[in-house]
């Protein structure tokens, strides 16, 4: 984009200088300076000539170049993470990872953007959760219930968002569904982890999920039957992130199956070659 055109190109600069120095040819890294978005239809499109394209943005973005591609995409970066809070959790620790998960960084695709609690642990539970995410400026779009026990604990219920002045507003559908990248959080109480589970993998992207947990036998199911690049049990989804899952400089966290998944660095981007010798063998 515009905004970063100019650190775009010294950067490449200096990584084209330093692959010469290396050893690799003269042009083998350059960068494509335009910020005309149509330079970038015709990149994707240069079918022989690009062997993955990598789209770093917005939904909008990745959306357009999964459509129109005609080279290989690995699809990167949509995030709407989940935090379920099963009824045997500890309640301080669910409080600290979802505050975490939520508010450290509100704009990155690893934020969680929708809570999930248990209905007969969210009468206990969620005051305290809902106070501390308006005290940060965080507006709550919840269901009936969790609108209803917001007005018991004397918390601010609106009819609608309003920037300044976060309160827990009606949630439903649209905000099950939202990424919001922002100071905005969905929430809904579920009955059970069957209800989270199908909640999770018909809403969510398959980018980061998380349970909040002591029950074993349910943090299991949780794990194995969420279809997401990364599941946690008792950590908050920020962690999704290469540089902290040990591979380097990450390139993109990836939402699809194939073949890249999850966060991912140069190694993900090897292909193979074999090479077989042999001294006349001949296949039957």
């Amino acid at each position: 984009g515009s905004l970063a055109a100019r650190s775009n190109e010294a950067i490449a600069d200096i990584l084209a200088a330093a692959a010469v120095g290396a050893g690799l040819p003269e042009g083998s890294i350059c960068a494509i300076t335009t910020t005309d978005r149509a330079a970038t239809d015709v990149l994707m499109e240069l079918h022989g000539l690009v062997d993955v394209l990598i789209p770093r943005g917005g939904a909008g973005l990745i959306r357009h170049c999964v459509e129109h591609a005609k080279v290989p995409v690995i699809e990167t970066g949509t995030g709407n993470c989940h935090v379920y809070v099963h009824a045997s959790a500890d309640p301080a620790m669910a409080r600290d990872i979802i505050m975490n998960a939520k508010c450290r960084r509100l704009g990155v695709c690893n934020a969680a953007e929708t809570l999930l609690v248990d209905a007969v642990a969210a009468p206990s539970v969620l005051p305290p959760i809902l106070g501390e995410l308006l005290e940060a400026g965080i507006t709550v779009h919840g269901d009936e219930m969790v609108c209803a026990l917001a007005r018991q604990a004397g918390l601010p219920v609106a009819d609608g968002a309003d920037e300044a002045s976060p309160a827990v507003v009606p949630g439903g559908e649209a905000d099950w569904e939202t990424e919001y990248l922002g100071p905005h959080l969905a929430v809904r109480v579920v009955e059970g982890p069957d209800e989270a589970i199908a909640h999770v993998n018909r809403y969510g992207t398959k980018h980061s999920e998380a349970i909040v947990a002591t029950d074993e036998a349910v943090i299991d199911t949780f794990l194995a039957a969420v279809d997401a690049a990364a599941v946690y049990a008792n950590a908050s989804t920020a962690f999704t992130d290469g540089g902290q899952f040990g591979l380097g400089a990450e390139i993109g966290i990836s939402t699809q199956k194939i073949h890249a998944r999850g966060p991912f660095a140069a190694d993900a981007l090897t292909s193979y070659k074999y090479v077989l010798r042999g001294d006349g063998q001949v296949r039957a």
